[in-house]
Formats: structure tokens, C-alpha cells, sequence
């Protein structure tokens, strides 16, 4: 499985995690998130991919940030559409796109996006579109029938490690955030890399 650190801020912060070498990291460009990404990215070892995450944004916005940060993938976690997600696409772009789980969610409504996305992440259903610190029910996951590989978010933390191993699911990426934090953005490296070596 692989691993995303998502939600990150200051430089000295990205570089310590990035030399843990996790497979992405996300910078959220959304204004509304605590950890909203307004600076410089610094340079980063190139097996660290770097996401930029943005709710509802415009297709210009997404390019701009896209051309100004060296962005790998874009994850599209608001109510963005399959049209939506196909321009993106069109633009060359890895899409990302997310969505909030919980016991009413309809994993049909995936058919018609699947065309456009690289990767599905699924994330636990709160008051906001992603940070809730808050895991959903992974069993529902059982439902997925389609073939696009998929990140597994919401609720993730240092004790989850051994449960996610034994899940006997096509997990592509672990996206962790919230729960490694010593507050919004600035993530606690050592808990990160043990989390990193208990996966394996």
C-alpha cells in the first residue's frame, strides 16, 4: 500500500516528512481548510508526488496552481461532475477524485466517472469536505466492483496500521492527515514514519 500525506504547510515541516519518502503529498487549496497551502513548495525528492486538493474549484484555478506548483495529480474533493472531471483530464492532468462514505452512500454513482479518474479516494462523510479525523465503516468498501484503484482516507491514525494491513481490500494508497498532526498543517514526522514501518 501506498502513502499520502496530505494537508501539509510550512517548508521545514514538508521537507522532514519528505524525507520519510511517502509515495504523495497533498497541499489543500482550498481557502476555508486550516490547512489552506498559500507558500512555496520547496524541492522534494522526486518519489514524493505532489497533489494539490481543491473543492469546487475552477478549471482555471486548478491549472494555474497546477503550472505554479509542479502538481503530479489533482484531487477533486467537492461536488465537481464527470463532465468536470473529463476537462481535467483533457488538460493531461492525473484526477484524483473524492468521495464521502457512509451507510447510505451509492457506489453506482462511480460508473460514470470512472472514464475520467485515475484513482477514487474515499473519505468518511462529516461536517467537512475532508479533515474530520473521523474513520468510516471499511467493510463498505466490500461494495466497490469497479477496476480504478482507490485511496482510503478519513479518521486515519498511528494505531490504524495493523487493522488497514489485515483488510482484505485492493488498497492502493493510505491518505492520512489530521490524526498526525501536533496542530493543523504541521504533521509529527516520528509518528508518520513509525505508522510508514508498521504498514509494511
Amino acid at each position: 500500500m501506498k502513502l499520502k500525506v496530505c494537508g501539509m504547510k510550512s517548508a521545514a515541516n514538508i521537507l522532514e516528512v519528505a524525507s520519510l519518502l511517502p509515495d504523495y503529498m497533498g497541499f489543500i487549496f482550498w481557502e476555508k481548510s486550516p490547512r489552506f497551502f498559500s507558500g512555496e513548495i520547496p524541492q522534494l525528492p522526486q518519489l514524493v508526488k505532489k497533489v494539490g486538493v481543491f473543492v469546487d474549484a475552477s478549471e482555471a484555478e486548478i491549472l494555474e496552481k497546477t503550472r505554479r506548483y509542479g502538481l503530479h495529480a489533482v484531487q477533486l474533493h467537492g461536488n465537481e461532475s464527470p463532465e468536470f472531471c473529463s476537462q481535467i483530464k483533457k488538460q493531461g492532468l492525473s484526477v484524483i477524485k473524492a468521495f464521502s462514505v457512509d451507510e447510505t452512500f451509492g457506489f453506482g454513482i462511480l460508473d460514470s466517472y470512472e472514464p475520467y479518474c485515475a484513482f477514487f479516494l474515499f473519505d468518511t462523510k462529516g461536517k467537512s469536505p475532508g479533515g474530520n479525523g473521523i474513520a468510516f465503516d471499511w467493510e463498505l468498501l466490500r461494495k466497490y466492483g469497479l477496476k480504478t484503484p482507490f485511496f482510503i482516507s478519513g479518521g486515519i491514525g498511528p494505531e490504524s496500521a495493523k487493522a488497514l494491513s489485515n483488510l482484505d481490500l485492493p488498497i492502493y494508497a493510505i491518505d492520512i492527515n489530521s490524526r498526525f498532526e501536533i496542530k493543523p498543517g504541521l504533521k509529527d514526522a516520528d509518528a508518520i514514519k513509525r505508522f510508514k514501518d508498521d504498514l509494511k
